[in-house]
């Protein structure tokens, strides 16, 4: 019997903490209206002092725990998607073991930027597929809030926090139909994140804040996600029109409305976060999924297209039957 992985349950969180456009500009030059107009944010989550990855974590996977109705215990594999570990070791998906108390599964952090949440779907979905795994629990949990300077236009407007979770479990009946991840290390200087501890002579003076030429990486992405689409539909063999929700990255409105167009769907069957959540990295599919999901946008026998853009560059996307 083929065996399928299913999407059984979805979570999220966001923490209480709002910062706007409005407080941004009173530390750097721009404008609620000027963020607006570019990206689409009106403002974002922020972490509290006593939040981290996995505390985010936890919350979004209990959710979606409990929406399948299943025991930790029963879990094979956690595997989290973040660029903003606890530690450099152990792994945060390690952290969430033990919080979850999930003391069966194989536990391990995924990190491709903001792509992160469609690479660790596709892992399980293999996973799962081979018989190696019977239940998945998926994460996307990042404070980019501690990654970002403050004192950077071009950054500091973009980024937020939050996790979000989807439990994947086996199924005869076919649910992700399929994954398609891809990576370019030729564009690495574009958008990057360095890490001072790991400094070479080369870059030792280079803090630890998300450096990003916006406009090159706004075009790659454009073309690169319009691929991946045709990638998506054609592997199986479906028409645009089979598509009934668009869940994009979310990281600007722009390359969210360019992917719509290329689908030829409505911005009314995109699922959009956006405006008051700004881009949480590998997060943001699995945080926007999870509210259509509970909102009741997203019904049983929908078919979803989830697809990420991030730096390294990587790419992907993940075609649902929910």
């Amino acid at each position: 019997m083929i065996r399928f992985s299913r999407v059984i349950g979805t979570g999220g969180y966001l923490p209480e903490k709002v910062r706007t456009n409005e407080e941004i500009s009173q530390t750097v030059d721009t404008s609620d209206s000027w963020i607006y107009e570019r990206t689409g944010i009106k403002s974002r989550r922020i972490a509290g002092a006593d939040e981290s990855a996995a505390s985010m974590a936890e919350i979004a996977a209990r959710q979606a725990i409990e929406a399948a109705g299943c025991d930790p215990e029963t879990i094979d594999l956690i595997i989290v998607a973040t660029g903003t570990p606890d530690h450099v070791y152990p792994s945060t998906g390690c952290i969430l073991q033990q919080l979850l108390g999930a003391k069966n599964a194989v536990s391990f952090d995924v990190q491709a930027a903001c792509s992160g949440s469609i690479f660790a779907l596709s892992i399980a979905d293999q996973y799962i597929k081979s018989g190696a795994a019977k239940t998945v629990l998926v994460v996307g949990s990042e404070i980019c809030s501690r990654i970002v300077d403050w004192t950077d236009r071009g950054t500091c407007i973009l980024f937020g926090d939050g996790a979000g979770a989807i439990l994947l479990g086996a199924s005869d009946e076919a649910g992700v139909l399929s994954t398609h991840i891809h990576s370019d290390g030729e564009y690495k200087d574009l958008l990057y994140c360095p890490n001072p501890q790991a400094a070479t002579e080369t870059n030792k003076h280079e803090a630890g804040f998300i450096s990003m030429r916006g406009n090159e990486v706004f075009k790659v992405a454009v073309n690169t996600l319009g691929r991946i689409v045709d990638e998506t539909l054609e592997a199986n063999n479906m028409d645009k029109s089979n598509i009934d929700w668009l869940v994009p990255h979310q990281a600007n409105i722009r390359i969210i409305v360019a992917t719509a167009k290329k689908l030829k769907m409505s911005m009314d069957q995109v699922v959009v976060t956006l405006e008051h959540q700004g881009n949480t990295s590998s997060a943001s599919v699995l945080i926007a999924f999870n509210e259509a999901v509970r909102d009741g946008r997203i019904q049983r026998g929908h078919v979803i297209l989830l697809e990420a853009f991030g730096a390294g560059f990587t790419w992907g996307s993940a075609l649902i039957k929910y």
